[in-house]
């Protein structure tokens, strides 16, 4: 019921808003000089704040799906490198590490960072296998989504 009237007065507000800009428009077209429009003008105003804020979320979407789907985590200097993750919990993740030539199973938790386990012999991941930098990733990306 509360999400209805909700609804409602948004509608109500965005109407006002615009029977405003509207007037305005008209109130103005009468008094301003013919040399041209009035780039501090509200309805100019509306379309740049609507723009930036369609571009601010276009781009924290796709930053916020690149960190859902763990593509494009690149290497830090010095050799190491994330292998590969499991989240075990709602806060609690196992990480698969490459330091050097050393594979390490570390558990991680909030404010908490704990080795589990050094392997012995390191085991064949996707990314040795098929290079596993960012142009070879973002290529099997496009290829990806040329296929389907």
């Amino acid at each position: 019921m509360f999400q209805v009237i909700q609804c409602r007065m948004i509608a109500l507000a965005g109407m006002l808003m615009s029977a405003s800009v509207y007037a305005d428009d008209k109130a103005s077209a009468t008094t301003t000089p013919a040399s041209g429009t009035d780039p501090m003008a509200v309805n100019n105003l509306w379309q740049l704040t609507l723009g930036m804020v369609v571009v601010l979320a276009i781009m924290l979407g796709l930053a916020w799906v690149l960190k859902r789907t763990g593509k494009f985590q690149m290497a830090a200097g010095g050799g190491l490198k994330i292998l590969g993750g499991l989240s075990i919990g709602s806060r609690e993740r196992v990480v698969l590490l490459q330091v050097g030539e050393t594979q390490l199973l570390v558990g991680v938790a909030p404010g908490q960072v704990q080795a589990l386990h050094v392997l012995e012999q390191p085991l064949e991941t996707q990314a040795q296998a098929s290079g596993g930098g960012f142009a070879d990733q973002l290529g099997r990306m496009m290829g990806k989504g040329g296929a389907s």
